[in-house]
């Protein structure tokens, strides 16, 4: 007797909420020259991002120097290299807090910047977030 004799699969499959796309943000604040929790977070998002979810990444902190380029104290620099264009290709929204200091090479990327009581807002209209 199969799995499926007990738990029909098209009433599993057809659920509405797991056919929906999610709106996800990925809130990154730790110091990538620290840890290499913030290159694993763009990673995920990336992830996230080639389903049909709409991913937008939030950089706090020091995490914004992920999106420049200088970038060698930077803890798995290597695979953060690797992932980088493909942010730029698929334009994922970043945002960063006003005053944040962006380089030129930054602006290869889709960047917004936002207040923090904007970024609370939108943290609380998404479907999902993910904090690092």
């Amino acid at each position: 007797m199969a799995a499926t004799d007990f738990w029909p699969l098209h009433d599993i499959v057809h659920s509405a909420d797991l056919a929906m796309s999610k709106r996800i943000a990925v809130v990154i604040s730790e110091d990538p020259c620290l840890t290499a929790r913030p290159v694993e977070a763009l990673r995920i998002a990336l992830g996230l991002c080639a389903g049909d979810h709409e991913t937008t990444v939030i950089l706090l902190g020091r995490a914004p120097i992920l999106l420049m380029n200088d970038t060698e104290d930077i803890v798995d620099v290597e695979i953060l290299e690797k992932y980088l264009p493909s942010f730029k290709h698929l334009s994922v929204p970043f945002i960063v807090e006003p005053g944040t200091a962006m380089d030129t090479w930054s602006d290869n990327f889709s960047v917004a910047s936002m207040p923090a009581d904007g970024i609370r807002q939108f943290l609380r209209s998404v479907d999902r977030s993910l904090v690092f």
